[in-house]
């Protein structure tokens, strides 16, 4: 066979092949878009996530998150509005009951203070040997800010040296090979008690000897919580001297503190000498300035003597 005739031969195999080609078994899909879900025809209520707004009550206008449209809703409408003025009782409740027992603006002047009054109120209860006027500046019958008055109680440095004082503690256990998490937490605890134990029973020695006094509550509180300062100087002076530097520096306190609340007592107590009993009542208050100023020792060494010597 010729050349000519090969090539035609061969060409009209492959016509015949198409015309006879069979059908293919499956639908080329790769070019065509996904199938819709929840019967919608292709392209119509589906977004690119597969979500479906018109099946969830109707499509999110633009701008707007999917389910935004059932912050629509009345019933959920009421439901925030009712859970708001809940939350505004709550709150005005809380408040009032705060402003009750507590006043915010009496707990504000406790803590006006500056650095020089911290410094100053500091100096004093280390060395008060060396201050001579103890008395209260007033201000239209209103005693004056802590920083404006040395004498003036405060509760800064009160705050302040109990969150000191467990820090030390810890440091102190530390050195031992005593300290556990667990102890700051019996620490807090065992100075709170103690605390709160003070408050009440200088407040009900007030009120069984009807002594008509200046002192408040806050008062007592500052007053007490000033032992803080000494208690931080004998851990430290323990933890770098032993035993001969804790108890050294734990009787300069305790009588640095005894004539501290001696003379500033003194002052509050022993304010009204135009009660017809006075005479009676000058001696129930120096009894009872002498008990206060001497508690604040024993509670010194209570608090520190079972830290340093946990060995």
């Amino acid at each position: 066979m010729d050349a000519p005739s090969e090539f035609r031969n061969r060409k009209s195999g492959k016509r015949r092949s198409k015309k006879g080609a069979k059908p293919q078994l499956y639908e080329d899909t790769s070019m065509q878009p996904p199938p819709s879900q929840y019967g919608a025809p292709p392209g119509q209520g589906i977004n690119m996530e597969g979500y479906d707004p018109s099946a969830y009550g109707g499509q999110p206008g633009p701008g707007q998150f999917p389910g935004a449209q059932y912050l629509n809703d009345p019933m959920a409408n009421m439901a925030m509005q009712y859970g708001q003025s809940l939350a505004g009782q709550g709150t005005e409740f809380v408040h009032k009951n705060i402003e009750k027992y507590v006043s915010t603006s009496r707990m504000k002047y406790y803590f006006a203070v500056d650095t020089t009054y911290v410094l100053k109120k500091l100096g004093m209860l280390c060395f008060p040997f060396t201050h001579s006027d103890w008395s209260i500046k007033f201000n239209q019958d209103q005693p004056v800010a802590p920083r404006d008055d040395i004498n003036a109680p405060d509760l800064y440095i009160p705050s302040m040296a109990f969150v000191t004082y467990i820090l030390i503690a810890g440091v102190v256990l530390g050195t031992y090979n005593k300290f556990t998490p667990e102890q700051l937490g019996v620490q807090t605890s065992s100075a709170l008690v103690w605390l709160i134990l003070e408050l009440f029973i200088l407040n009900m020695s007030l009120y069984i000897m009807n002594l008509k006094t200046d002192l408040k509550y806050l008062d007592i509180v500052a007053y007490c919580g000033y032992k803080f300062v000494g208690m931080i100087v004998s851990l430290l002076a323990g933890m770098i001297f032993q035993s001969t530097g804790y108890y050294g520096t734990l009787l300069w306190f305790s009588i640095t503190i005894a004539f501290f609340l001696v003379q500033t007592l003194r002052v509050k107590i022993l304010s009204h000498p135009e009660d017809s009993n006075y005479s009676g009542g000058s001696k129930r208050s120096l009894y009872l300035i002498l008990s206060i100023s001497l508690l604040q020792p024993v509670m010194m060494w209570w608090l520190t003597g079972y830290i340093m010597f946990a060995k």
